[in-house]
């Protein structure tokens, strides 16, 4: 392992949350910082092709890189959902297994209430 890493002991990871707009996107992420249920959080335009309704989609959207403690994702996937326009939003969790002290110490002063 290296130097400054160290195994995450927490529940901290990402939450993936895609978007229609880029002012829906800083609209439900300062909604999130505010409320302690993000530290950060990323936004950068996607081509996204999907299925709905049984017909294949291509649209331009915003994919959030949302950074939290998982174990408030309950909490923090009702927010969004409260936010997004969309009727069925993505909202999929991916666990942090590794990262370094420092941004993982970070993360924790930021996410207590």
């Amino acid at each position: 392992m290296e130097s400054g890493s160290t195994n995450c002991s927490t529940n901290y990871g990402v939450v993936l949350v895609t978007v229609p707009s880029l002012d829906e996107g800083k609209m439900i992420a300062q909604n999130l910082i505010e409320g302690k249920l993000a530290a950060c959080i990323n936004m950068f335009p996607v081509s996204s092709i999907y299925l709905w309704q049984e017909e294949i989609n291509q649209d331009q959207e915003y994919q959030l890189i949302i950074k939290t403690d998982l174990s408030q994702f309950t909490k923090l996937a009702e927010q969004i959902k409260t936010l997004h326009t969309y009727e069925v939003p993505e909202i999929i969790a991916l666990p942090i297994t590794i990262g370094s002290k420092a941004y993982l110490d970070w993360l924790g002063m930021n996410l207590r209430q």
